[in-house]
């Protein structure tokens, strides 16, 4: 196996060419976008934490943009690993901030990730045309798992939460639907996987900013 070897996942891409995803390729400037319009909105102590999420956002941008235009096990790679940092920091930071949990704790709660998604993973590919989309289905079930925990005590940040959720799952469901629609849309759907998500992910870090402001104040 190369890591340099090319991959063909995606209905718009039709050869190894640089440019043989254009509009997966330039929707990923989505993400930048989302990344300077929540930036602004995190200076002031107490940030660190969004601003982190921000420069993760960032950096997802740029690996998708590698990856659906040096299409590759290796730009894969960096197509995924920022997307796994951003869902490891938020989780920690939603188990402090959000829970209360102690850092060491929410640690703990960030590690056990890594077995929830092992195990659900298998259960969520068993749904009829989710596909590859299945890896990242465990996340807006445990998204609305801390949305319920929420609901009562912080039903401003569990809203958010829920919203998120919902955005996350559109946007699933159209980077879903990017093969089986082939034939109908040559250039397939994941390019609104992108547009979904940047925006969801640009909400999120909202919400974990204005639940960082009410603390605050």
């Amino acid at each position: 196996m190369s890591w340099l070897e090319p991959v063909n996942a995606y209905c718009e891409r039709t050869g190894p060419d640089y440019w043989s995803e254009p509009i997966n390729a330039v929707t990923n400037l989505a993400f930048l976008i989302g990344a300077a319009v929540i930036a602004p909105r995190l200076r002031g102590p107490g940030m660190g934490t969004g601003r982190l999420l921000a420069a993760i956002l960032f950096v997802i941008g740029i690996g998708s943009w590698l990856f659906h235009t040096h299409a590759n096990r290796l730009t894969g790679l960096m197509d995924v690993l920022p997307i796994l940092a951003f869902i490891l920091v938020y989780i920690f930071a939603a188990s402090r901030d959000f829970l209360g949990m102690r850092p060491w704790l929410a640690g703990v709660a960030t590690l056990a990730f890594l077995p929830y998604a092992a195990v659900t993973v298998p259960v969520f590919a068993l749904i009829p045309g989710i596909g590859s989309s299945a890896g990242y289905a465990p996340v807006p079930a445990l998204i609305l798992a801390y949305a319920a925990i929420l609901w009562r005590r912080d039903p401003d940040t569990a809203r958010g939460l829920a919203i998120g959720a919902a955005i996350l799952v559109a946007s699933l469901t159209f980077r879903s639907l990017d093969i089986p629609l082939c034939d109908v849309t040559p250039f397939g759907t994941h390019f609104m996987w992108h547009i979904l998500n940047a925006v969801m992910l640009t909400w999120m870090i909202e919400v974990w900013r204005r639940h960082a402001s009410r603390r605050r104040r």
